[in-house]
């Protein structure tokens, strides 16, 4: 695809903050799910509708981010949605001074509007600067930048918001009805400081990008291949592959957020102490990180894209089945696992999904945004189901997700594809 970006390392540099940035407010949450649990007495299932506010924002606004896209360019929309995102995180202020619950769940979902127009833009931006056949090679060198701020955060929000957690029920049962209230007060505001810092780091950036000499690229210019597969194309739905690839997109997001979001509460249930289980996101994308640098060196010398996609799945699999069949430590250690096992899925998904759209470039972006709330509805249905059964129990709801996408990097990425186009799609 022709791109009008001109060459040269300063674009991925400052892609590569906007990853960080996302990383490190999306993975906040896996500390928020079990403090505000505590902070608000919550059970299960109403401590994930913080991932379900979330990750539906992504639902709800990825079609309207590919309009506001059209209008403002890439990097105008990039500069705007870090600005939404601001203002996300100024109403986790109230929310902490009143302890509403509600207002926590609006911060959450405005954050992930502001997540949705950034990712809208930045996604396709990085696949389509430079070479098609080293997107999948770019995206993962962006997912070290996500998910190295993704283990910094948790451990920074985890020492403040977390802070003398373990037996917080306890000391709560042997106070007054009045000192109940002031402590749970107080644990809410423990969030007030971060959240005004995230403010500011993030309007500088906006203004940042804004001023930035980042260049506009043409996502609508086709190659020859490309325009032979989309002549008399009238709509992004008449793309099978797309529309399998958002599935795809749909339940990997779902998957790799409930590894990284369950897998504190996981641990405490199995009886590890919250001071220690607070890390245990960390570890996780700590394995995505160590899976991103695998994939960058072994493909495609040694394996090509979508068969790394389809054994990591099969991985995937595994590692769940082991999790659900061991206890206490062991248990937990292979759910944190996880995060190697979903590390080479979300780079795969973009330039296969993507490949021989053309003109649909955005739109197709924001479909597969809109796959995002996976985020939003497997982790919130494992929390119905832990209530139910029990934390452990409810990991079965990762298999079929972890086939299907086993499914997708064998033969869902080709259904539908011209033969001009499947010559021409990536395999790094």
């Amino acid at each position: 695809m022709n791109t009008t970006v001109k060459k040269g390392i300063q674009p991925i540099f400052i892609i590569g903050a906007l990853f960080f940035i996302f990383g490190f407010v999306t993975w906040l949450n896996s500390v928020l799910i079990p403090y505000l649990k505590l902070a608000c007495e919550l059970n299960n299932f109403e401590s994930y509708l913080v991932a379900f506010a979330f990750y539906i924002s992504y639902l709800v606004m990825a079609i309207p981010s590919a309009s506001v896209l059209n209008k403002t360019g890439f990097k105008n929309g990039m500069a705007l949605g870090l600005v939404v995102m601001g203002v996300g995180a100024l109403i986790f202020i109230p929310a902490a001074l009143t302890r509403t619950y509600a207002l926590f769940l609006l911060g959450l979902f405005v954050q992930g509007t502001g997540l949705a127009l950034l990712q809208t833009a930045s996604n396709p931006y990085i696949t389509i600067l430079g070479p098609a056949d080293s997107a999948a090679k770019r995206i993962s060198i962006m997912g070290i930048c996500n998910k190295v701020a993704g283990a910094i955060a948790p451990i920074i929000l985890g020492a403040i918001a977390l802070k003398d957690a373990d037996g917080f029920h306890a000391r709560l049962a042997a106070m007054s009805p009045a000192a109940k209230v002031a402590e749970l007060n107080l644990l809410a505001s423990r969030v007030i400081l971060p959240y005004a810092v995230i403010i500011v780091v993030l309007l500088i950036l906006a203004v940042l990008i804004y001023f930035s000499t980042l260049p506009e690229i043409d996502a609508d210019k086709e190659d020859e291949a490309v325009s032979a597969a989309t002549a008399g194309k009238t709509s992004v739905f008449q793309f099978p592959h797309l529309l399998l690839g958002v599935l795809t997109m749909f339940l990997y997001v779902g998957v790799e957020v409930m590894a990284g979001d369950t897998v504190i509460s996981y641990g405490a249930y199995q009886g590890v102490p919250l001071a220690t289980a607070k890390f245990f996101t960390s570890f996780t994308l700590l394995g995505m990180i160590l899976g991103y640098l695998v994939g960058i060196v072994c493909i495609p010398k040694y394996l090509s894209q979508e068969n790394a996609m389809k054994w990591f799945a099969a991985l995937g699999v595994i590692l769940t089945l082991v999790a659900i069949f061991t206890t206490s430590y062991v248990s937990v250690l292979f759910i944190a696992l996880l995060g190697f096992a979903n590390s080479m899925v979300y780079p795969a998904i973009w330039p296969l999904a993507l490949n021989g759209v053309g003109r649909f470039t955005k739109m197709a972006s924001s479909l597969l945004i809109m796959g995002i709330a996976g985020g939003a509805v497997i982790p919130l249905c494992y929390g119905a189901l832990a209530d139910i059964v029990n934390p452990q129990q409810a990991y079965w709801i990762m298999v079929p997700c972890y086939v299907y996408i086993f499914y997708y990097a064998t033969s869902g990425c080709k259904v539908g594809k011209s033969a001009a186009v499947l010559k021409n799609q990536p395999v790094i």
